[in-house]
């Protein structure tokens, strides 16, 4: 089996290179993350680059151990740092190795692939994780058949149109495997496309 925590690093360094070539209007522009812009998703995948874990537990306390609400205020406040700054924090090998806390390797990834598509999609950028990184987290997302981020995919048949993968039994839902994952993770896609939530 290959090393899921192998696919973190050229997805990020991936990201950081589309975007160190995009204009600087781009970080403004809003990603699938809902009320976020690009900038702050990428402040928020590259916190564990910039906070000790002793910063990190003052925010978490800070915050009375919300981390939806950590996440919200770190990613407003650090979303004004200089983009030179978060790009070299999106090359950072501490982020590349991170793990989440409980969640390894697979979470690891699954963060890396699932911001780095609210990034691209929004976009209209072609994926940039490895297509076999995306796969992985396709697969993740349906071994708990939806629940980790509330879908319901109750009767529901997923196909990506770049790839063999399929799962399930119902009604149709064929869309790039990207796509899929960003339905899985309870996106919208640009389409205004939706699964439906548990």
């Amino acid at each position: 089996m290959t090393d899921l925590q192998s696919w973190v690093a050229p997805t990020y360094s991936g990201l950081a290179d589309s975007l160190a070539a995009a204009t600087v209007e781009t970080w403004d522009a809003s990603s699938l993350c809902e009320k976020w812009l690009v900038r702050h998703v990428i402040a928020h995948v590259t916190m564990p680059a910039r906070l000790t874990p002793e910063q990190f537990g003052a925010e978490i306390a800070a915050a009375g151990g919300d981390f939806t609400v950590l996440s919200d205020t770190v990613a407003t406040r650090d979303a004004a740092l200089p983009v030179a700054d978060l790009l070299v924090q999106l090359r950072s090998p501490r982020l590349h190795a991170w793990q989440p806390p409980g969640g390894g390797a697979a979470g690891a990834l699954s963060h890396a692939v699932i911001h780095s598509l609210d990034v691209t999609i929004a976009l209209d950028w072609p994926a940039i994780a490895p297509a076999e990184a995306v796969t992985a987290v396709l697969d993740q997302l349906t071994a708990a058949n939806g629940t980790l981020f509330g879908i319901d995919l109750t009767g529901v048949r997923l196909e990506a149109a770049d790839t063999d993968w399929s799962w399930g039994n119902g009604q149709l839902v064929r869309a790039d495997s990207g796509s899929l994952v960003a339905l899985l993770s309870g996106r919208a896609l640009p389409d205004g496309r939706t699964l439906p939530h548990g």
